[in-house]
């Protein structure tokens, strides 16, 4: 066997190989024989098939696996020599010329190929107790409440029928009966019975609800629509539509009181239970705000201080998961970087720095994990994917199935897991200084920040 780097470019290398016949035919005939004992020839007791009978049988695929086997013992073997880390699989080619290839295969010629590797740098990590960061935190308001308890009321306000005759107004609730069609043609999906529409709530396609006001009871109304040009339903996307309507219902809304009574209708024991678990899931939208603003202040710190070359095909591959994203999100809502007052060329720059700072931090994190023996547990992993699956009610075996058959599903959930725990390691380890600010202080965006 041969080896010998013809490639040494930043991260690059590749090797020239050669791997005698003599090496191959000797795998073969390993094989072969391992065969004899196990595999029936009609005309031969198990285990006494001639040497040359079996060759001229599982030749060329005994020597297809001898073949792929010497393949990766060598690149297996290029590896450990070097002392390399892999950024993605090794890369082989193989001869283009059928009669070389052939030639090999009969056992008559040498095989060489070429195998590209990219390598990982080394990553020298930081001192973590040398981080100095600031959480922001804010605390639950009574405003906060107030107006949390004020949404709860709003959203379960009582109706009550109107008067016979009387006309429906905003924000009333109107029973409906409808059939849509386009061009004259009911199309699916386009037909329902007893719907309740809150009008003035703009859960109906735009003009829908406004074209209710003034409608009674038992009354038949057309109502003309068109639909949004980023409507989910590619077939009804931009076309317009009429609506063959009528009301069963019309209902006012009733004021509400928010007390012991309403708290008790919600399955709370009185207002101040009410108003306490409020102010919890208030304060744990702030608290998780708070984390994730802490994240990315400790991941713009590890970008910034860690500054190593980053294997070209695995930005490469980043980038390109994240520009057919960004593509087909803006095709699926028909908008162009036109409209978003930016250029593609602008926009690509932007996500290969974005790709960038992902691959870096990516191999840090794995890196600190690997130096920290930090891992995630088969139990910690199912846990996860059963809080997964629990988001999706009535798809819970489809999903369970998925993830049993679907490694990379697997690792869509032990990612964060280990990211997470990660995190909290060298967060117990930095210096991190508390501070108090408002609401709106602590939602404020980046870009809000700098303006």
């Amino acid at each position: 066997m041969q080896v010998t780097e013809t490639l040494t470019d930043g991260l690059r290398r590749e090797y020239k190989v050669v791997i005698p016949a003599s090496e191959l035919d000797t795998k073969v005939s390993e094989r072969l024989d391992a065969l004899k004992g196990r595999v029936r020839v009609n005309g031969f007791r198990p285990g006494k098939v001639p040497a040359a009978h079996l060759r001229k049988i599982y030749g060329r695929s005994a020597m297809a696996e001898a073949i792929e086997a010497a393949m990766r013992d060598v690149n297996a073997k290029i590896v450990a020599d070097n002392n390399f880390k892999l950024a993605m699989q090794p890369k082989v080619t193989l001869p283009e010329d059928e009669k070389a290839v052939q030639a090999v295969i009969e056992g008559k010629s040498d095989l060489a190929y070429t195998v590209a590797m990219e390598i990982l740098a080394p990553i020298d990590v930081i001192d973590f107790k040398t981080l100095d960061l600031t959480r922001l935190a804010a605390d639950a308001t009574d405003d906060e409440v107030d107006e949390g308890l004020k949404r709860i009321a709003e959203q379960n306000r009582p109706y009550a029928a109107r008067d016979e005759g009387a006309k429906a107004e905003k924000g009333d609730r109107v029973t409906i009966s409808f059939v849509g069609s386009i061009d004259g043609v009911p199309f699916e999906g386009g037909s329902a019975d007893d719907v309740a529409v809150l009008i003035g709530s703009g859960t109906f396609i735009p003009g829908f609800e406004d074209q209710l006001v003034g409608i009674a009871a038992g009354e038949n109304r057309k109502v003309e629509v068109t639909f949004p040009e980023n409507y989910p339903a590619a077939q009804l996307a931009g076309k317009a539509a009429v609506f063959d309507v009528t009301a069963k219902t019309i209902e006012a809304p009733r004021d509400v009181s928010i007390d012991d009574e309403f708290a008790k209708s919600l399955g709370m024991e009185s207002l101040d239970k009410l108003k306490g678990a409020v102010r919890e899931r208030i304060q744990r939208e702030h608290d998780s705000v708070s984390k994730q603003k802490l994240k990315r202040a400790l991941f713009d710190a590890l970008d910034e201080r860690h500054k190593f070359p980053l294997p070209p095909a695995l930005v490469e591959q980043e980038f390109e998961n994240l520009w057919n994203t960004v593509t087909s999100e803006m095709k699926e809502a028909v908008r162009t970087f036109a409209d978003e007052n930016t250029t593609e060329e602008k926009e690509r720059d932007e996500y290969q720095k974005i790709a960038g700072r992902r691959v870096r931090l990516g191999l840090l994190l794995d890196e600190i994990a690997r130096k920290n023996e930090i891992s995630v547990t088969e139990d910690e992993v199912r846990r996860a994917i059963m809080e997964h699956v629990r988001q999706y009610p009535g798809r819970e075996k489809e999903l369970i199935e998925m993830f049993r058959s679907n490694p990379e599903a697997i690792a869509s959930i032990r990612a964060p897991l280990i990211e997470n725990k990660v995190t909290d390691f060298i967060l117990a380890l930095a210096k991190v200084t508390d501070k108090k600010v408002s609401r709106e202080e602590l939602y404020k965006s980046d870009d809000e920040k700098a303006a």
